[in-house]
């Protein structure tokens, strides 16, 4: 199985975990999001996370299925 990664980058010091899956187009809606999260189908940086609202900062990866996305902040 191929993984596909993305970069994401936030202007914040943070994006909420529930909020990066929808943005990223991880999943389709925020509903979504909180299910696959609490179902503890969604990984950060390698580790299970169940908490949705979980703060995501720069060099944080999170992986859901073949994919994960990278969190990268514009100010470098």
């Amino acid at each position: 199985m191929k993984l596909v990664m993305e970069i994401i980058t936030i202007s914040e010091e943070y994006i909420r975990l529930d909020n990066l899956m929808k943005y990223s187009g991880l999943c389709n809606s925020g509903g979504r999001a909180k299910y696959l999260i609490q179902n503890g189908e969604v990984k950060l940086n390698g580790e299970v996370c169940t908490m949705r609202g979980k703060k995501i900062r720069s060099g944080d990866m999170v992986e859901y299925q073949n994919k994960t996305v990278k969190v990268e902040n514009a100010a470098g």
